[in-house]
């Protein structure tokens, strides 16, 4: 035995490489979501939130450029030049040093220069600094307040899909029953149409009974395809990628008193009129900003130069000299021909403009939020009254078909219950999805859509 063993593991490799080589169905081919899940995923995923992530980066390296003007800026340059013809200094006639009657020149410097400085400047008193440093950050807790809006608004978007999804999975069976009730009840007919109990009337109202319900089915999953779809671009999945949506699809009450507390603050809480508040208080420093034009600038400065001249290329018998200045510098503006009286009265009038457009979105909201909640209690009562209609289309689909089936009831009777019970089904996940996603609408609004993300 210990001699075949050699022999044996080769082909049990083989039969194992052979194994791996066929293709099984993969068990994680399909994508499982939850309402969370999807949520994570599109905030994660979603263009809109990565271009809005940008801008806040972008805003973090605006503040450090607005605190470069706090810091000292140091520049070092070197030059060499090459006098073709030198400069000349020219001396009057009649002078000491030039006493005879004609003008003549006096030739400058050497062929070659040479000449290396470093300079440094700190500002010492600007009122634009302070400010322009107070304008970065108000920018960027825009943008961080922006960037909470951009998810709030896919975060809606995510779940106004996902209910759709829901709703065309429900609908699909409400088609489904519908057409096993229908199938049933046309196999009933021909049944006793066939032992001559029904009418050929009562049969082929069955049969196309049962005919106009398979398209309604067939239109029932291809609205569902389309729903899953539409989540899949949301989270910027491949749409040859399979998902399936984990969900329980029902009412999710909102307590009442909640309701109340969240209606006298969401204009605090709510992302999009805090960043219009950061927006105004941008705009109000940028007057500061254009008024400080009219004070003066001081600033140090100190500079290093050192450079020598001749006319050869020995550099080691070269005579090196070097100078170093340190001083104060006042900039005093005197006339602009009016520039920032008209740059002062462009940025009060946008930071007014800003404050409107504020109150503006604050009425809206205050409208969308009433009507959100209207919604909400009106598709609630739709869900109540809607279930009560669909236990009662049910029982009387049962009493329609024990009738029939008693010969005292008319196929129009089960024709009409089934109607019923099929529009009863209906309108009661239709009232569902509206209440969801006038829930959905609502928590956008009063800026609590990802709170159950620990966002």
């Amino acid at each position: 035995m210990l001699l075949k063993m050699p022999f044996k593991l080769p082909i049990i490799f083989v039969f194992i490489i052979l194994l791996n080589s066929f293709s099984f169905p993969q068990q994680d081919s399909v994508i499982n979501l939850t309402l969370d899940d999807a949520i994570k995923i599109a905030l994660a995923n979603n263009r809109d939130v990565q271009i809005a992530l940008q801008d806040l980066k972008k805003s973090d390296a605006q503040i450090d450029e607005a605190y470069a003007d706090v810091w000292p800026s140091i520049n070092a340059t070197g030059e060499y030049d090459r006098n073709i013809k030198s400069p000349v200094l020219f001396i009057p006639p009649n002078t000491p040093f030039n006493p005879s009657p004609q003008t003549v020149t006096f030739s400058l410097g050497a062929k070659n220069s040479y000449a290396l400085s470093a300079s440094l400047n700190q500002t010492l008193f600007s009122l634009k600094v302070n400010t322009a440093i107070s304008i970065a950050n108000d920018y960027h807790n825009y943008f961080k307040y922006a960037e909470k809006s951009t998810e709030d608004e896919v975060i809606l978007q995510v779940k106004e899909a996902f209910y759709t999804i829901l709703l065309a999975k429900d609908l699909i069976n409400v088609s489904q029953k519908s057409y096993e009730v229908a199938k049933a009840n046309f196999d009933n007919v021909k049944s006793q149409f066939t032992h001559g109990v029904s009418s050929e009337y009562d049969l082929l109202r069955a049969e196309v009974q049962l005919a106009n319900v398979d398209p309604v089915l067939i239109q029932a999953k291809n609205n569902f395809e389309l729903a899953k779809n539409g989540l899949k671009n949301l989270l910027t999945i491949d749409l040859k990628k399979e998902i399936n949506v984990i969900g329980e699809f029902k009412l999710e009450p909102v307590d009442s008193v909640l309701m109340q507390e969240a209606a006298d603050t969401f204009i605090e809480n709510n992302p999009m009129l805090t960043a219009l508040d950061f927006q105004i208080s941008v705009l109000e420093k940028n007057v500061k900003l254009e008024t400080a034009g009219y004070f003066p600038t001081l600033s140090g400065f100190a500079n290093y130069l050192w450079q020598t001249q001749d006319n050869t290329f020995d550099f080691s018998n070269y005579l090196w000299a070097n100078t170093i200045t340190v001083g104060l510098r006042l900039s005093i503006p005197v006339f602009d021909g009016f520039r920032k009286n008209a740059r002062i009265e462009q940025a009060i009038v946008d930071k007014t403009k800003l404050e409107l457009t504020k109150l503006k979105a604050e009425e809206g909201l205050r409208i969308q939020l009433v009507q959100a909640q209207l919604k909400m209690k009106e598709a609630r009562e739709r869900v109540l009254a809607q279930g009560k209609s669909l236990n009662q289309a049910e029982r009387a689909v049962e009493i329609a078909e024990s009738r029939y089936n008693n010969g005292i009831g008319t196929q129009l009777e089960i024709l009409d219950t089934q109607s019923s019970l099929t529009m009863a089904q209906t309108n009661y996940s239709q009232a569902i999805y509206d209440y969801l996603i006038a829930k959905a609408q609502w928590e956008k609004i009063i800026g609590s859509s990802n709170t159950n993300l620990n966002n």
